[in-house]
């Protein structure tokens, strides 16, 4: 009790701690992160003594200033942080999705930091539209005869619905009813644009008159949702986007696809699952088709809707289109994006979320080669390091059966429990996200940039020094 009052008697006071650290190099810190780092450091170690978990010493002078340096600077950290993705999963939803090339960064600089013709006409030196500056170019390569971009897919949907369906039926195949990440409903967007939902077919199949039989005076539009991450094998049956676009004509309804994670290119001549092509669904006729920007296109969030151009028209002239518009960043890295898939080994080469699903096998081996000949000889006495073939994932709800084959770097550390090695990865500086499998951590190569190797390289060996 008596060491207690003695520990209490002898914590600094505040003022007297801002004065030590008026000494320290560092100047530009603000005043007030360093008094609430202070009192937030003494109140801490107050209580740890009331607690009775403190330690039986009087801390010195310069082992306080150091405890608040490091809460300092835990302030002064930024929240949005860069990683290293060693999980595989390309389009990693909680990692950011998809990276941009480094011209789409260039064109984020100057998109920053310079004035431009966001909605400038250069040409009649009148107002402009934004939408001009990527419509013209969307068209262009999948087909489609008018474009329209918003802030992401959800929104693109939701815009789509409220425009042209609200206060009617919108029928849709009960087995395209399912929900993804982020507790993304079909339902749920319907109803918020005012339209109502009519469910047709069995979970498992739908056929042609499901639809027709459906069909009343209250209908707009006949809708196919893609399934996203879920997917129905065995006995099963779906309306292709051929027929919904034909039912569509024979009844004057307008016929919509949500395609969620679009494509540009058939991935599956790569070795992917077969997927349409935004290309596809707009040449088999149906009037307008969503998709997302930051998906399977490698680009930034955005929601991309084509169509027809009466069907944009109106979509464009809906007052919440202006509420879901996107800024001029978006704009200049989707220009960019688009812009690479004129040539298709461009693109390849070029956009980091396809370099990634496409790579070459023998690459991703080598990569992980050299990070175990890079940190072998630091870390052979505390972890066991091996070559392990394994199995990527596409990411972002996009063809969740497709297992890519890869190879990963596996840790097994000698005396640490892996899942401590776990965490303790995802709190350093430049945190190290992988995945545990069977007691292991590992970091698939795949996610590895080539310029990230002897980072991590040096990472891991700081680790275990």
């Amino acid at each position: 009790m008596e060491n207690q009052k003695e520990l209490l008697r002898a914590l600094p006071k505040v003022d007297e701690c801002l004065l030590w650290l008026k000494g320290e190099k560092r100047k530009d810190l603000p005043s007030r992160i360093v008094k609430e780092s202070v009192q937030e450091a003494v109140a801490e170690e107050r209580k740890k003594i009331l607690d009775g978990v403190s330690g039986t010493d009087i801390k010195k002078q310069d082992e306080w200033v150091q405890l608040f340096l490091a809460r300092i600077e835990r302030k002064l950290a930024f929240n949005l942080r860069r990683v290293i993705n060693g999980t595989g999963v390309v389009i990693h939803t909680n990692l950011g999705r998809s990276l941009l090339p480094g011209k789409a960064q260039k064109m984020l600089e100057q998109a920053a930091g310079y004035y431009s013709n966001l909605e400038f006409d250069l040409e009649t030196g009148n107002r402009g539209s934004r939408y001009s500056l990527v419509e013209d170019i969307i068209c262009d390569l999948t087909g489609a005869e008018a474009a329209l971009v918003v802030n992401n897919n959800a929104a693109a949907v939701l815009l789509v619905l409220d425009t042209l369906c609200k206060g009617t039926e919108v029928i849709v195949s009960r087995g395209q009813l399912v929900e993804i990440g982020g507790s993304f409903r079909i339902p749920d967007v319907m109803a918020k644009s005012g339209a109502d939902l009519v469910e047709v077919g069995a979970t498992n199949r739908t056929h042609r008159y499901d639809y027709e039989q459906a069909i009343t005076e209250r209908t707009s539009m006949l809708l196919r949702v893609h399934t996203s991450n879920f997917r129905l094998i065995g006995f099963t049956s779906d309306v292709s986007a051929e027929e919904l676009a034909d039912i569509g004509k024979q009844h004057n309804l307008v016929t919509m696809e949500d395609l969620g994670s679009g494509s540009f290119i058939d991935l599956s001549r790569y070795g992917l699952m077969k997927e349409p092509t935004v290309q596809d669904v707009v040449k088999a006729g149906i009037d307008v088709v969503t998709f997302s920007g930051d998906k399977l296109l490698g680009g930034p969030q955005a929601g991309i809707i084509v169509g027809t151009k009466d069907v944009i028209a109106r979509i464009k002239r809906n007052p919440l289109n202006r509420a879901l518009r996107i800024d001029k960043f978006t704009l200049a890295s989707l220009e960019t994006i688009l812009r690479y898939y004129y040539d298709l080994q461009g693109a390849l080469a070029n956009i980091p979320t396809l370099s990634m699903l496409t790579v070459d096998q023998a690459i991703l081996k080598e990569r992980a080669m050299r990070v175990i000949a890079e940190i072998q000889d630091t870390v052979s006495e505390k972890c066991k390091v091996e070559l392990v073939q394994t199995n990527s994932r596409v990411g972002g709800g996009a063809m969740p059966e497709c297992n890519l084959p890869s190879w990963a770097v596996q840790l097994d550390p000698l005396k640490l429990k892996v899942s401590k090695m776990e965490k303790l990865f995802r709190e350093l500086q430049l945190p190290i996200i992988g995945r545990i499998e069977n007691e292991k951590f590992l970091i698939d190569v795949r996610t590895i940039q080539e310029e990230e190797v002897l980072e991590l390289c040096e990472l891991i060996k700081e680790f275990f020094t």
